[in-house]
């Protein structure tokens, strides 16, 4: 591999700017170790030796920008130089076959239509306005740019013209000025050519500013396509601007709602007629109950005991009496 005093002076640059970016790592690694230690001595043994691995990588790295400012230089004071051949390539041109063409195509007519197509506001909603001010013929409008949401101050949050299910509500936010209040002005909105929206209005903003048209539809209602919205005042054209929706719109939940049908019962027609009968009616007559409650008295009984008495006296016999 022939490198030539320029290309090694690169080299070795390099080489000493990695070794100076590998020492200040290490140095970084000590500081580290350092702040974990809780002995004074380690501590401030590991701390000096960080401090010298930084004054080395100082040294490195002014060392190799020293190297790459004066090594070439100083070489070639001491070996000068040789000049050498620089090869210019040749290009080679190899003839090639050219056509000659037989038919000479005539160009043909293009039409350039004379008008250019402005939209138009329908009879059916110009037919329906409601003001009477004339509006002003300079009143301009901004670009729409489209939206799910909108600030405080009407500007448009994450706009886009790419909008994917599922959808209820888009804003298109614009600006304008030379607005007369009281102006009809109109939004109408359509879904692939189809007018499937509008609203015509007097204008009640002020006469420059911010303002925004919405669509608002249910969410299965908003069907893929490419969706415009035209901007009106009176039944001049100022604005308009167009989005697409991907995606297949979400279905409707619907809730089954059951109904009890009663089938109605036949009434079986009387076959005879019925004679009213006697009722006897008893009336109850009230029956009294009479309770007996017997109380119990305790009786007392008294047990006599009769301890007999012989008395012997020498007298006469006699019939001896006992008393009870």
């Amino acid at each position: 591999m022939n490198l030539d005093i320029q290309t090694t002076v690169r080299i070795i640059f390099i080489l000493l700017l990695i070794a100076g970016a590998g020492i200040s790592i290490s140095a970084v690694r000590a500081f580290r170790e350092a702040g974990r230690l809780r002995f004074f001595l380690k501590k401030r043994k590991i701390l000096s030796r960080a401090w010298q691995l930084v004054l080395y990588a100082a040294i490195v790295v002014a060392g190799a920008f020293l190297f790459n400012r004066f090594a070439e230089p100083v070489t070639y004071q001491v070996f000068e130089p040789s000049p050498t051949l620089t090869l210019t390539p040749t290009i080679t041109q190899t003839s090639t076959i050219t056509q000659t063409a037989t038919v000479t195509i005539t160009p043909t007519v293009t039409i350039t239509p004379e008008f250019t197509a402005v939209p138009e506001i329908p009879i059916v909603i110009s037919d329906g306005f409601s003001s009477d001010v004339t509006p002003n013929p300079d009143a301009r409008f901004s670009t729409i740019v489209f939206a799910r949401r909108l600030n405080g101050d009407y500007q448009p949050i994450n706009p886009s013209d790419r909008f994917d299910q599922p959808n209820e509500t888009i804003f298109g936010s614009f600006s304008y000025e030379n607005m007369i209040p009281g102006t009809q002005w109109s939004e109408l909105w359509f879904r692939d050519g189809e007018l499937i929206s509008y609203e015509s209005i007097e204008w009640n903003g002020a006469s420059g500013g911010y303002r925004y048209a919405d669509l608002i539809l249910p969410a299965e209602e908003w069907l893929a396509g490419f969706y415009e919205v035209q901007i009106y005042v009176g039944k001049t054209w100022k604005a308009n601007g167009t989005f697409e929706v991907f995606g297949i719109a979400p279905t409707s939940t619907l809730t089954p709602t059951f109904t009890s049908t009663f089938l109605p019962t036949e009434t079986p027609e009387p076959t005879g007629t019925l004679q009213p009968t006697a009722t006897q009616t008893d009336t109850p007559v009230p029956v009294y109950t009479a309770t007996a409650t017997s109380t119990v008295v305790p009786t007392n009984t008294a047990t006599l005991t009769l301890t007999p008495t012989i008395t012997l006296t020498p007298q006469a016999t006699r019939r001896s009496t006992i008393f009870r």
